[in-house]
């Protein structure tokens, strides 16, 4: 398994046996991660930061993991301030940024937009989010999240919130499939994960099963994966409207669950979690944003071949 100079895009890319290398590369990084020990194993590289859309744990763990390596951060900034306001194509900001930087770690709202930067790009292009399309570092720490706070193997995990246009959950259920999963998805109709991503599943290995509420699958599950309505994924407000504010986890919910269930979230959150569930024995979404940290380290460790 050599990733050096390796694109990471989509998580359809990826076998079981390299998802597994890199989460063991990451635990490798938790104590560098964690400031406990020094690290200079990405000095003299320089990670070019284009963020299209706002974000913050993901482009702040990205920064962090790479000073964290000795590494240096080159930042787009505002998009407003840059050549893209100008009419400049993404394209031609890659080939620009291509001889500036070891690698580019891109987010941008339309689906395909990574690979389309891949097609211009020499050096590794880190897919931090296309659209409503894959985010597979988000997975790479979700599954790092599962591995260290319950178990992948035998896994059962419900869904829950916006499975229609949640890139977050479908790059999670395409690397879940490997691991023989049985995912419960639960969300509005309005909001169901579409028809292609199931099938694609099943025929993966996957157990797919939907529920209409949280209530009705919470007993039976080890993980509850919970995300928001995204209102800025829909075209019309009033659609958003219907739908906002449907699936909501309380400490009333959790009242009689078991102390093993983990629930997580890729943040941020709106209302979908009260602020009482944080200290329960449940929790896992903070710690969940931590664990990107020591993800990307070993990816862009792994990309810019000073691990194997």
């Amino acid at each position: 398994m050599r990733f050096k100079g390796s694109h990471i895009i989509s998580m359809t890319s990826f076998s079981r046996d390299m998802i597994d290398h890199i989460l063991e590369t990451a635990e490798k990084m938790e104590p560098i991660a964690l400031g406990k020990q020094r690290s200079d194993l990405l000095s003299g590289k320089i990670l070019a930061v284009l963020f299209f859309e706002p974000s913050t744990r993901t482009r702040m763990s990205f920064e962090t993991a790479m000073y964290r390596l000795g590494g240096n951060v080159l930042s787009l900034g505002s998009v407003d301030a840059s050549s893209i306001a100008k009419g400049e194509t993404l394209a031609d900001t890659i080939r620009v940024v291509d001889s500036y930087a070891d690698a580019i770690v891109l987010r941008h709202p339309r689906e395909g937009a990574a690979h389309l930067a891949s097609e211009f790009s020499t050096i590794p292009i880190l897919n931090a989010g296309d659209g409503a399309g894959h985010h597979p570092t988000q997975t790479l720490l979700d599954l790092y999240t599962i591995r260290r706070e319950s178990h992948l193997e035998g896994l059962k995990i419900a869904l829950a919130g916006d499975l229609k246009y949640g890139r977050t959950v479908h790059s999670l259920c395409y690397a879940l499939s490997l691991y023989g999963a049985h995912i419960t998805m639960i969300s509005p109709k309005e909001l169901r994960m579409p028809g292609e991503i199931i099938n694609d599943l099943e025929k993966r290995g996957a157990k797919v099963t939907e529920a209409d509420s949280i209530e009705e699958a919470i007993n039976e599950v080890d993980v509850l994966y919970m995300t928001r309505i995204q209102k800025e994924r829909f075209p019309d407000p009033a659609e958003y409207q219907k739908v906002a504010n449907r699936l909501k986890i309380t400490n009333d919910v959790l009242k009689n669950v078991r102390p093993e269930l983990r629930i997580m979230h890729p943040l941020p959150r709106v209302n979908e979690i009260h602020p009482e569930v944080d200290e329960t024995v449940h929790a896992r979404y903070f710690k969940q944003a931590f664990y990107g940290v020591p993800v990307r380290m070993a990816l862009m460790a792994l990309v810019l071949g000073a691990m194997e």
